[in-house]
C-alpha cells in the first residue's frame, strides 16, 4: 500500500527566481508567477501547505496587454462607504502602478483563502530593473 506523501512546512529550503516582464504578456507571466509560489513546480507539491518559492519580477512597467486592453480593462476598488466605487482604466494603472498589475493578476489565480495572503507576500514587483534582492541570488527563468 502507498502512502501519500504530505510536506512539511520548511522556510529555509525556498529558492528565489527572477522573472523579467519586459515584452512579456500579462496572463502568461501571471500563470508562471502563480505556479511558483504554490510550489506546483515542485514534485513535493502539497495543497494546503506552503511549498512554494519567492518570486522577483523586474520592469512591470513594460509589460503587454493584448487586444484592447489598455483601454477597456478596468480595476476597481472600494472605499467601504457609499458610492465609494473608484475605476481606472489599465493604460492609467500601468502608468501610475505597474506593480498592482502583476500581483492583482497573481492574487486572481491563488487559492482564495488564508494560504493566499501568505503567498503573496512572496512576490516581490518592481516597475524598473533594479531590485534589492542581489543578496539573495535569484537564479533568472524564462517565461
Amino acid at each position: 500500500m502507498q502512502k501519500t506523501f504530505m510536506a512539511k512546512f520548511e522556510p529555509d529550503k525556498r529558492k528565489w527566481y527572477l522573472i523579467d516582464a519586459k515584452g512579456k504578456t500579462l496572463g502568461r507571466i501571471a500563470t508562471q508567477i502563480a505556479n511558483i509560489l504554490r510550489g506546483k513546480n515542485k514534485p513535493t507539491f502539497t495543497p494546503h501547505v506552503d511549498t512554494g518559492d519567492f518570486v522577483v519580477v523586474i520592469n512591470a512597467k513594460y509589460v503587454k496587454l493584448t487586444g484592447k486592453k489598455l483601454d477597456q480593462k478596468y480595476y476597481y476598488r472600494h472605499s467601504g462607504y457609499i458610492g465609494g466605487l473608484k475605476a481606472i482604466k489599465a493604460r492609467d494603472m500601468l502608468q501610475k502602478f505597474p506593480e498592482r498589475v502583476i500581483v492583482h493578476a497573481v492574487k486572481g489565480m491563488l487559492p482564495k483563502n488564508r494560504l493566499s495572503n501568505r503567498l503573496i507576500t512572496k512576490l516581490k514587483v518592481y516597475a524598473e530593473g533594479e531590485h534589492p534582492h542581489k543578496a539573495q541570488n535569484p537564479v533568472k527563468i524564462e517565461v
